[in-house]
């Protein structure tokens, strides 16, 4: 299976209808331009149905072949796409350079940056409501403390930012709080610095530096001064990126309570990671954790930390429930005794509700207070959230199938007609390939991939999903080129090529593809973007 992407890269349309990559030369332009306008010629038809199909398709190859034939057309097109060829950008004498129409163009592009940056504006906050079950059994209520913290983000221009915040803890009987401002200025591309206050509880003064050194290493320096006792804290860092995925860190304090830090982390598509270690005169701390993206919408973390004020491991999960929202639940066990935590993100905003089942290490306890709620999460998922969301996802879909099937039904029948001008030089494609053994398309059905199933038999039991596939064996045929190969160009929407259709709009899309070659048959299985005659990419078929 193939997987589409349907939000890939905007402004390809024109490069799917010649079947060209984003980067193709102005010969592969040419000679692809040659290639559907010999197709689709509208003299070569003498049917009226034909040649009025054959006359819209050849249209739309000249017009593309226009645009990106034109190096300043297309470097509009690639960047605003038909809206900035048809928004009145002169192409005449006053941009007849291509530096012009470069200059013309980062000009608009500024422009979009600074009405973007003036409606720049990023309000966070987080709220956490510890509760503690020991006290309520005491009768002391069940309320151990809360913390309220709040800060918000403003791109004041191009160079310059604000960020101002609080917060304020409430302990039992005591409590306090601090406001913070912190002005952020680029002095280059490459450096930036930044000058910190705050009041309160933790009133201090400060400035930070930041220079990223070389394309992989960051240093940063900093230095605060507190105004409570007027003690002076001096710290350096320095990040090297030890791959696409993975950054290590070494951190130096200088101060009252020096100390020295090293740390990792990796991100990945499905994985993050990090540990830390650090040392200090009167302290010392090892923490690591790793959290494992099970899908779009769930996954699972584990953490532990061990140090001279703490030892506990930490395990839970997480669920995404909305496109803003997200739910997860954390499990700990240490030496300050058993409890769970309860987080809700949504947007900027946190609730976390640390609970306190107990101060104590009760085997029993603590084995009880893992199992019952992910028993019940799991239950619960199984025989509610699951049919819950699947009835929801599906309502969506047909909502989406009845407000898109003009549009479809439109998209459909003009891939037939492009289909049936292109059946002649496909089927002659074919049968070359097979008298030399050469690569033959014997299925392609592209499509809803909950439509699609590995094997030689599609999904027909539900016509609803059946309607939201297309057969594009014909087209694929005629794109084999005489080497053998059938190239897919990477950033291009297969939706696009002519030919195919998009049967579903919103909907995740797959190419599933059967072919035969030296005889023997075969199917793609893994996304890619050529489809090639590579065995590590293909199973054989039975």
């Amino acid at each position: 299976m193939m997987q589409d992407d349907s939000s890939g890269p905007p402004n390809r349309e024109l490069y799917a209808l010649l079947h060209l990559s984003p980067d193709a030369s102005d010969e592969e332009i040419r000679r692809a331009y040659r290639q559907w306008a010999q197709v689709y010629h509208p003299d070569k038809y003498q049917a009226p149905h034909m040649k009025e199909t054959a006359t819209e398709n050849f249209q739309r190859i000249c017009e593309a072949y226009e645009i990106l034939s034109d190096e300043n057309k297309r470097q509009i097109y690639d960047i605003y796409g038909m809206e900035g060829l048809k928004s009145g950008l002169e192409l005449g004498p006053k941009l007849n350079k291509v530096e012009e129409i470069k200059e013309q163009l980062e000009k608009l592009k500024r422009m979009k940056e600074r009405e973007k940056m003036s409606a720049h504006f990023l309000p966070s906050g987080t709220i956490v409501a510890n509760l503690s079950m020991p006290r309520f059994l005491d009768g002391d209520g069940i309320m151990g403390g809360m913390a309220m913290g709040s800060q918000f983000q403003s791109q004041l221009s191009k160079r310059n930012a604000i960020a101002i915040g609080g917060n304020l803890e409430v302990n039992e009987d005591s409590g306090g709080g601090v406001a913070s401002a912190v002005f952020r200025h680029q002095i280059s591309s490459v450096s930036s610095i930044e000058f910190i206050g705050s009041a309160g509880l933790r009133s201090l003064i400060g400035v930070q530096t930041t220079r990223q050194l070389s394309l992989h290493s960051t240093a940063t320096m900093a230095i605060s001064k507190s105004l409570h006792d007027g003690s002076i804290n001096l710290s350096n860092s320095w990040t090297r990126q030890l791959s696409d995925t993975a950054s290590g860190n070494i951190e130096l304090l200088l101060g009252p309570e020096p100390s020295v830090g090293v740390g990792w982390r990796k991100k990945d598509q499905n994985v993050s990671a990090a540990g830390d270690v650090k040392f200090g005169t009167h302290s010392f701390g090892i923490s690591a954790r790793y959290t494992r993206q099970f899908s779009s919408k769930s996954h699972g973390r584990i953490a532990g930390r061990i140090g001279s004020t703490a030892l506990e491991v930490e395990v839970g999960g997480g669920r995404k429930v909305s496109n803003f929202s997200t739910v997860r639940m954390l499990y700990t066990i240490g030496i300050r005794g058993v409890s769970w935590r309860f987080e809700l993100m949504r947007g900027g905003q946190k609730l976390i509700i640390p609970i306190l089942l107990s101060s104590h290490l009760n085997p029993v306890f603590a084995t009880g207070a893992f199992v019952v709620p992910t028993s019940i999460y799991f239950i619960l998922k199984k025989f509610v959230f699951k049919p819950y969301y699947l009835k929801r996802e599906k309502q969506k879909a047909l909502e989406n199938m009845e407000r898109t099937a003009t549009q479809v039904r439109e998209a459909r029948e003009a891939a037939t007609k492009a289909q049936l001008l292109l059946e002649n030089v496909a089927n002659r494609k074919r049968n070359k390939q097979q008298e030399t053994g050469g690569l033959v398309i014997t299925k392609a059905i592209y499509g809803n991939r909950k439509s699609l199933k590995k094997g030689d038999e599609l999904s027909e039991t539900n016509d609803e999903l059946a309607s939201q596939v297309l057969d594009v064996t014909l087209p694929l045929n005629f794109l084999v080129n005489d080497s053998e190969q059938l190239k897919l160009h990477d950033g291009v929407k297969k939706s696009g090529i002519m030919g195919f259709c998009d049967p579903c709009p919103d909907e995740p899309k797959q190419l599933y593809v059967e072919y035969t070659y030296r005889g023997e048959r075969y199917e793609v299985l893994q996304q890619t973007k050529h489809i090639l005659l590579d065995f590590l990419l293909v199973q054989k078929l039975d």
